[in-house]
């Protein structure tokens, strides 16, 4: 098996529900990683290019930076801003955009966010 990883950052605030109660509006550096996976290269001995995967990822993370995640969407919408969700989200979205491109030889894997040092949520992304 074949993996490559591509990883992007940007800056976020949340506040996030826990257990009924919203906390105070705080921000955080987060790091996400996507990961995408396959058993045999194309052509070109390529799992994927670096490039696309490295795009369509900060594309999906820009309408996050410098903002409140309680007001983007999907957590607009009622979603609890969590790392967690928003592993789930990132990875939807991958996969939604580069599905077709990478098969059949790849698929996005998983996706992993940081939100402080030694927190980290990941979202596998089902076969």
């Amino acid at each position: 098996m074949f993996e490559i990883t591509v990883q992007t950052e940007f800056c976020a605030g949340h506040s996030l529900v826990i257990g009924g109660q919203r906390e105070k509006l705080h921000g955080h550096n987060w790091k996400v990683k996507a990961v995408i996976a396959g058993g045999t290269l194309d052509g070109d001995g390529l799992l994927c290019d670096f490039h696309t995967c490295e795009e369509v990822l900060q594309d999906i993370c820009a309408p996050f930076h410098n903002q409140n995640l309680d007001d983007c969407e999907p957590f607009s919408a009622g979603v609890n801003p969590s790392a967690e969700h928003v592993a789930r989200h990132i990875a939807t979205e991958m996969v939604s955009r580069l599905d077709e491109a990478l098969k059949p030889h790849a698929r996005v894997a998983s996706v992993s966010v940081t939100e402080a040092p030694g927190c980290i949520a990941t979202y596998r992304v089902e076969k």
